[in-house]
């Protein structure tokens, strides 16, 4: 496994982190993942810690509280001071005048993060994330709380996902933020100029949809037929015409780079990724222990020069991911 100074911190944390999103299954984030077996999502994490993996990613949404208590069967047995938790506040919608809103207040977040470690079945989170912004909540507000739990013991560090960089900013008038979770991957570097503003600023980043949602593990080659409610078609682009036929033209190119290496084009992906010097740590998906080990096993080679300039020209070419 290799490890990355995050951010301004003296931490060192895994190049990748267990994404648990998708073990939310059915009910996840008001969408679906379809079927997960709790049992092997168990053994996943823990398969993924086996092999070096020090960081999990998780947050109440993720079917309904399923994922945050997935977590916390998992970690059972392993030195908790070894192992960081990050998860989320902000994450449900709740209604305000009929209409739809986050709830990012003060009480809001305190109630959260009891429910949170609860779950967890730990006294602390070390990465505590603003999931959503709540455009009525003030973000000093916010902080506020954040600021009183990370005195209190309950957080060690603050985070924000889905944040623009003048949100950002706005946060650093009253508190640190330590750590950002933005989209990127081949297929989506919407975000990169953010992520190199972060880098330059001493805050760390986790970067979710490493994989596209899979589309980057080469095992799809035709257009799948997702059930309507799949996050896979209703959350991302890339199972949609004209991306898809895009994507598919650029792993023609992954094709050759893995068969270089003789390695699976998932790691041909994944290393593209963690080898940015503004990606600290990349969430990944995992359902079974297979998938654990074919992520771990990425770090034990990594991309030349030439591979990394030769599937950057392809992007550009195809124009994916702006």
């Amino acid at each position: 496994m290799r490890y990355k100074k995050f951010g301004s911190s003296n931490l060192e944390i895994s190049s990748v982190a267990v994404g648990t999103w998708a073990m939310g299954g059915e009910n996840s984030a008001g969408g679906s993942f379809g079927e997960v077996d709790r049992n092997e999502s168990i053994a996943a994490i823990k398969t993924m810690l086996d092999g070096g993996v020090n960081i999990i990613d998780t947050a109440p949404i993720y079917g309904e509280g399923t994922a945050e208590e997935i977590v916390g069967e998992a970690i059972k047995g392993y030195d908790r001071s070894k192992i960081f938790i990050a998860t989320k506040f902000g994450s449900y919608i709740s209604h305000f005048d009929g209409k739809p809103v986050r709830n990012n207040k003060y009480d809001a977040i305190l109630k959260e993060v009891e429910e949170s470690l609860e779950r967890l079945g730990t006294d602390y989170i070390d990465f505590y994330l603003m999931h959503w912004p709540d455009v009525n909540t003030p973000i000093e507000e916010t902080m506020a709380a954040l600021n009183y739990l990370k005195k209190s013991g309950k957080i060690r560090y603050i985070g924000l996902c889905n944040s623009s960089k003048e949100l950002i900013e706005e946060a650093l008038k009253f508190g640190e933020v330590n750590v950002i979770q933005p989209p990127f991957s081949m297929v989506n570097h919407s975000q990169k100029e953010l992520m190199e503003w972060a880098e330059a600023n001493g805050i760390a980043t986790m970067t979710s949809g490493s994989l596209g949602a899979g589309i980057l593990t080469g095992t799809i080659r035709e257009l799948p037929k997702f059930d309507e409610k799949d996050f896979r078609l209703t959350f991302y682009p890339f199972f949609k015409e004209p991306e898809f036929s895009k994507i598919m033209k650029l792993l023609l190119t992954l094709d050759k780079v893995a068969k270089k290496y003789n390695k699976p084009v998932a790691q041909v992906a994944i290393n593209w990724s963690t080898q940015k010097s503004f990606v600290n740590t990349a969430l990944l998906g995992v359902r079974n222990s297979n998938e654990a080990k074919i992520n771990c096993e990425t770090f034990e080679w990594q991309l030349d020069d030439d591979d990394i300039k030769c599937i950057d020209d392809e992007i550009l070419r195809l124009e994916i991911g702006n």
